[in-house]
């Protein structure tokens, strides 16, 4: 949904005496009129059950580490099945970095309760090897000391070796050991009728352009995410401090403070992996993707992954007979790209992603910005799940303008400035040209997410949503509180390094894990699923019938090519 920038409306302050959500020290604040029409004429159809849940899925990332806290140089356990194939236990970049990924599920507790269930069958076969529980890796001992992922000897095994081996000789390997939770969830199919019939700017049009309307929306969702996920990242936020070996050698930044000999921090950050030290691309900056539209978004994509890139040119390709990454261009491939949330849809076997996108529209959006929490041993738990739940549907039932070019650095800012000052009172905000604090803005932005949550447990038993949002209310106003602060404090209090504290929590963590029972019938399909990975890649291998570089000149020609739309 398209509307002007001067259409948007702040909420309104009212007396402390007026209907609406109490919130800490801030008083109580309406909706904005916008967001409490849509909500009211969705109340009736909610509380009838029509409009349907939230479906979601978790992947999770975890370093496998030593009894030291080191990152192991061991393969990626056989006894764990095929990480070309298996649908459930993969790798991301490392052969040390374990990659979790559940199914869809309707409830937050199936999908923690199958996502336990991996950690438990894992650490039946890991030997003494821990998962580290932190997003900023393991003690490091250079670029070298983080092993490649090897997929085996197949074309597409090969390439995603030969991508990553790319992403190293543009980054380096020691970024690419950072770990997160990344969030999947689709919005309810029922919804989407209910929300053009009540969207004033929806086009009128045949159903053959339903998928057209759902992707419009999702981009709105993107968007006023990306215009707030700055709050995410102060509350979900749990990476302060970083083992000194991360940073290779090379002199730190100044705003990094010594804590002992072998730890850095920065007394107020929240979330160093996402800031300049992790995930972070100077040369895809120049891309400028704010999500305007989905054309927009493919169209920058596909100019990406086919413009050569100078210092990339100078890299070379090959390095005598070997490669060393799949093209010169500014991505490698789409997934080269780094945001904090971007919209899917599950491709077919001869689709890139955006093709996939292009040809049926938006699916499912994936949150990315979210770190592990070291305290919790799944590095997830429920009541975030139902807090993502419905600061996501927040997302898309708000009004949600394009972003031009100047909001969208104004929005870079705020998010750097929470990444690395966000539990300092003083920091500010730039909301809409004012400065804004992040309890100040916080509070309005959990007003409205009351009123969304209470949507959403129209249904429920009980109030799940409304009690994660009320339960996360006064980390607002007591940064102490949030997982970075948390970090801090037991840092402080306890003199620990940061990789001491980790390795403390893993071994815990570990102990639990392996003195608890895998569901039985999660058992028996993990223990199939091994040999099944197992043949299933074997087949691949044995099925190639041309050489990598046919195979690579192929995929990068069909990935060029437009996919028209078709009816979904």
């Amino acid at each position: 949904m398209r509307a002007s920038r001067t259409s948007r409306r702040s909420p309104r302050f009212i007396s402390e005496e007026g209907p609406g959500p109490i919130l800490p020290c801030h008083g109580v604040f309406t909706l904005s009129e916008q967001l409490a029409s849509v909500i009211a004429r969705l109340k009736a159809p909610a509380r009838q059950g029509q409009i349907g849940r939230l479906r979601r899925g978790i992947e999770k990332e975890g370093l496998r580490v030593d009894a030291s806290g080191r990152i192991v140089q061991t393969p990626h356990p056989h006894a764990l099945g095929a990480k070309l194939t298996h649908p459930h236990i993969t790798t991301d970049y490392s052969e040390a970095l374990l990659e979790y990924i559940t199914p869809v599920y309707c409830r937050p507790a199936d999908a923690l309760g199958f996502l336990g269930d991996l950690h438990r069958f894992s650490y039946r076969h890991l030997g003494n090897e821990l998962i580290w529980p932190a997003s900023m890796p393991a003690r490091l001992a250079g670029n070298a000391s983080v092993p490649i992922a090897d997929y085996g000897s197949s074309n597409i095994g090969t390439m995603k070796h030969v991508y990553r081996k790319g992403l190293d000789v543009r980054y380096g390997r020691i970024m690419q050991a950072i770990a997160g939770v990344h969030y999947n969830v689709s919005l309810p199919d029922d919804l989407w009728p209910m929300l053009r019939e009540i969207d004033p700017q929806a086009p009128n049009a045949s159903a053959s352009s339903d998928a057209d309307y759902r992707s419009s929306r999702y981009f709105g969702l993107i968007r006023h995410f990306r215009r707030n996920s700055w709050l995410l990242m102060y509350l979900f936020g749990a990476s302060p401090a970083i083992d000194r070996s991360f940073l290779d050698g090379k002199p730190a930044p100044e705003w990094l403070e010594a804590h002992g000999s072998d730890t850095l921090l920065a007394p107020y950050a929240t979330t160093l992996r996402m800031s300049g030290l992790g995930y972070q691309n100077k040369v895809q900056e120049q891309l400028k993707i704010c999500f305007n539209s989905l054309s927009n978004y493919v169209g920058t994509l596909r100019h990406a992954i086919s413009t050569p890139w100078p210092p990339y040119q100078a890299l070379g390709v090959n390095r005598g007979d070997a490669w060393q990454q799949l093209n010169a261009n500014i991505l490698q491939i789409e997934n080269e790209y780094y945001s904090d949330i971007r919209p899917k849809r599950v491709a077919r076997h001869d689709e890139t992603p955006s093709q996939a996108l292009e040809a049926r529209g938006v699916e499912y959006i994936e949150v990315r910005c979210l770190d592990l929490n070291p305290f919790l041993p799944l590095g997830v738990d429920a009541a975030q799940m139902y807090f993502l739940d419905t600061f996501l549907m927040w997302c898309l039932l708000s009004e949600s303008p394009w972003i031009p070019d100047d909001e969208c650095d104004h929005l870079d800012d705020n998010r750097r400035l929470v990444v690395e000052r966000g539990r300092d009172p003083a920091m500010r905000l730039n909301i809409d040209g004012e400065p804004r604090s992040v309890a100040d803005r916080g509070a309005e932005i959990f007003a409205e997410l009351a009123a969304v949550a209470e949507l959403l447990d129209s249904r429920e038993e009980g109030s799940p949503h409304s009690e994660s949002v009320r339960g996360l209310a006064p980390l607002l106003d007591d940064p102490s509180l949030t997982p970075s602060g948390r970090v801090m404090a037991r840092l402080q209090s306890t003199h620990e390094s940061f990789a001491e504290m980790m390795l403390a929590l893993a071994h815990e963590q570990a102990e639990q894990f392996r003195s608890e029972p895998v569901d039985a019938a999660y058992q028996a399909l993990l223990e199939e699923l091994i040999e099944t990975s197992h043949r299933q890649q074997g087949e691949i291998e044995a099925a190639d019938d041309e050489g990598f570089s046919a195979f690579l000149d192929g995929y990068f020609t069909r990935a060029r090519e437009p996919r028209a739309a078709r009816a979904v």
